[in-house]
């Protein structure tokens, strides 16, 4: 018996009068239909308008020392200043590249900064991996003692550090620059905080059953699993040890500079020329735009994939 009211009842079972008949066949969303999939987030007018003051805001102090380096220093003085280059770029350009030694500077920079960024970047790593997932004793007493030297103010360190290099005979030579930086507590820390997230125990615990020690486990499970975040603290360090000014200025002189200590002799003058320590400025600077331009995919592909991962 059939009997139609506010739905269909067929075999003492009610069905709505608007459902689909059976069939047989079951009804499947297609991929498009499906909760979820396929779905793009547009940005609206007003996070449009956000991204790109915040972009201004962001590349304007850039167009700014482009500007002052374009002029002279009388018109870079004037009130209102120019917003407008000028047309003494190249020739700025060029009297700060003779008068700063900036061809020494730059090859010293990148030395220091490179060496620097990959003792950093390795030494962290392994630090980070130890104190993240090995076990041994005193490795939380370690661990406080590494996050403690954070809390020590450089200015302390400087005149034992400094004797330090006197007596090893590094004055004046870029080793004093770059052996008390080999190694950051920040990176360390840093590295074993993405470790501890990012690595499973089972991957190590997987390496240990085959047989593989702790150097073979960091070389083929750690170093792959950590790449984003070694490519992150690689920049960081690259760019923190190439405008380091304060250490470099101690122990260097102006016969072996890098940028910052070769950029104080474009002011060392009684009267400061603006546009040409602008133009130096520039110099030191279109290194780091070159790398981030090159590299900029890539960092910015491993900091993805780190979050992914993490």
């Amino acid at each position: 018996m059939t009997t139609d009211t506010a739905g269909a009842r067929t075999g003492g079972r009610e069905r709505p009068a608007d459902a689909a008949p059976a069939t047989g066949r079951r009804f499947r969303l297609g991929p498009s239909l499906r909760p979820g999939a396929g779905r793009q987030h547009h940005a609206g007018p007003v996070a449009y308008a956000l991204l790109i003051g915040a972009s201004l805001l962001s590349l304007f102090p850039l167009y700014w020392t482009m500007v002052a380096a374009s002029t002279d220093n009388t018109r870079v003085s004037q009130t209102p200043p120019p917003f407008v280059p000028g047309p003494n770029l190249l020739k700025n350009l060029s009297a700060a590249w003779e008068d700063a030694a900036m061809g020494k500077a730059l090859t010293n920079s990148f030395i220091v900064a490179t060496t620097i960024a990959l003792s950093t970047v390795l030494f962290a790593t392994l630090a980070g991996f130890a104190f993240a997932k090995l076990r041994f004793k005193g490795r939380n007493i370690l661990m406080m003692l590494v996050i403690g030297t954070m809390l020590v103010p450089p200015q302390l360190s400087v005149v034992p550090l400094f004797m330090m290099m006197t007596e090893l005979g590094w004055g004046q030579k870029l080793p004093a620059v770059i052996f008390p930086t080999l190694v950051s507590a920040v990176g360390v820390f840093f590295m074993r905080q993405y470790l501890l997230e990012a690595l499973p125990d089972e991957l190590i615990e997987a390496g240990r059953v085959d047989g593989a020690h702790s150097l073979r486990i960091f070389w083929s499970i750690v170093l792959p699993v950590a790449r984003p975040a070694m490519a992150v603290l690689f920049m960081i360090t690259f760019v923190h040890a190439w405008n380091d000014f304060f250490w470099p200025f101690i122990v260097l002189d102006m016969t072996n500079p890098t940028i910052p200590v070769a950029l104080t002799q474009l002011s060392a003058g009684y009267v400061r020329d603006q546009s040409l320590i602008m133009a130096g400025a520039l110099l030191g600077t279109l290194p780091l735009l070159i790398m981030f331009v090159v590299f900029g995919k890539q960092i910015v592909g491993g900091i993805m994939q780190g979050a992914v991962k993490g």
